[in-house]
Formats: C-alpha cells, sequence, structure tokens
C-alpha cells in the first residue's frame, strides 16, 4: 500500500511537470528543427500535442521510479559503497528502458502534433534510448552523490528542499552536456523520407548539423531544455524524496 501510494504521488508530480514545462519543451523542439523555429510554427501553438504527454505522464513516472528504486536496492547489497555511482548509473538505465516503451508512443504523437513531421515508433524508441540513457548516467549519479556530500556535510540527511535543489543542478547539468544528443533525436524523429537523417544514424545527424551549423547548432534549445529539466529536477525529485521519507 505505502509503495502505491508512493509511486501514485510520483505519477502526479510528474504529470503537474510535464503539463507545466511543456511549452519549453514545445520552443526547444522547434529551435532544434531542421526547418528553422519561425518555420516549425515559432510561439504559435505552444500546447500542441499537450494530451498525449499528458497520458504518457502517468505511467512514464511510475515506470521509470519502480524499476530505478528495485534494482537499486537489488544490486546495493552485493556492491561496495565506492561502486555506488556504478549502481546508480546501472539502476538509471534500466528503468530509462522500461520507461521508454511507454514513453516512446507518446513522444512520437507529440512531436508530430509539434512540429508536424513524420518518424517511426521503432527510429524514435532507438533515439530516444541513445539519448536518455546517456542523461540518466549523468543526471541520477550526480543527484544521489550530491545528495551524499550535502548530508555528509551537514551531519544528517538532507531535506526535501535539499534534494530537490540537487536535482535541479543534476538535471540542468545533465540536460547541458546531453543537448547535442537531444538535437540529433530531434532532427531524426523530423527528417524528411530520402534524407540523410532518415537512417536514423545518431554520429550521422551529429556531423550534418556541426556541418551546416557548428557549435550553436549541436546546442540548439539548450537554454529552454536547461531551464525546463531544472525545474522539473526540483520539483519532481523533491517531492520523490520528500513522500518516499513520509511514506517507507
Amino acid at each position: 500500500m505505502v509503495k502505491i501510494l508512493h509511486c501514485s504521488f510520483c505519477i502526479l508530480s510528474g504529470m503537474c511537470v510535464d503539463l507545466i514545462l511543456f511549452p519549453l519543451d514545445t520552443i526547444k523542439t522547434r529551435l532544434q528543427s531542421p526547418q528553422g523555429f519561425k518555420k516549425a510554427g515559432g510561439f504559435r501553438g505552444i500546447y500542441a500535442g499537450v494530451p498525449s504527454a499528458a497520458v504518457g505522464s502517468f505511467p512514464n513516472a511510475a515506470a521509470f521510479f519502480v524499476t530505478y528504486e528495485y534494482v537499486k536496492c537489488m544490486l546495493a547489497t552485493a556492491t561496495p559503497p565506492y561502486l555506488r555511482p556504478v549502481t546508480h548509473m546501472a539502476a538509471a538505465s534500466f528503468g530509462e528502458v522500461v520507461a521508454c516503451l511507454i514513453r516512446v508512443p507518446s513522444e512520437v504523437v507529440k512531436q508530430r502534433a509539434q512540429v508536424s513531421p513524420s518518424s517511426s515508433t521503432f527510429r524514435v524508441l532507438s533515439n530516444t534510448l541513445y539519448q536518455e540513457i546517456p542523461f540518466s548516467l549523468v543526471q541520477f549519479p550526480l543527484w544521489e552523490s550530491l545528495k551524499d556530500f550535502w548530508s555528509w556535510k551537514q551531519g544528517h540527511v538532507v531535506d526535501s528542499w535539499q534534494s530537490a535543489t540537487c536535482g535541479a543542478f543534476a538535471g540542468g547539468f545533465a540536460a547541458a552536456v546531453t543537448t547535442p544528443l537531444d538535437v540529433a533525436k530531434t532532427r531524426i524523429m523530423l527528417a524528411k523520407a530520402g534524407s540523410s537523417n532518415a537512417s536514423g544514424n545518431v554520429l550521422s545527424a551529429l556531423h550534418s548539423v556541426w556541418r551546416s551549423q557548428g557549435l550553436p547548432g549541436l546546442f540548439a534549445g539548450v537554454v529552454p531544455r536547461v531551464t525546463a529539466i531544472s525545474l522539473g529536477g526540483f520539483i519532481f525529485l523533491g517531492t520523490y524524496d520528500k513522500t518516499r521519507s513520509l511514506l517507507l
């Protein structure tokens, strides 16, 4: 019953974050579009695709955190303390794989509504995994490490607001360093049939952006992406830790 309540709070907080920050995600997607920001829609209809995001956020948050906690607890018993970051990386990776099976269909519908592209679900699945797993490999070990360090410095476990602050920093940092992968994923999903990006090759997409737009192109949309994920990390991970401490 406690775990069910915990998952319910995670789902609710995840949905609220997705809906509140959805306009930033739309702006980010349009900034990364090969059409250019204005042709992709500019600031018009920034809530296009929100129903699919709302529906997908319910099971997505539950799937990720149930898997994350289960794998983390399972590996923690057989892993020495100095390998704890590796445990968090593995747990986050497994969580993303499970969550992506739910996230990808809604992601396809959402981005089609945001920029009117054409993309296959299989292509989005593979490229979402390429982008999300590296993101989680940075975010969750950093979040857990920051909490451990802050707890050690003050002599007691971090409060929920402190966990939220760590989540915001970890999310923002992970969002910044993985922006090129997010740009590649967006370009592939929005690619027209027969174009060089339509093959779904991430390295090819990155090279194409680098040749045509250089470093600014690889980091297109970084400001709204970092802003959205930092705020999302603060709200979502803070809520997650708070409910976890109250219920477990």
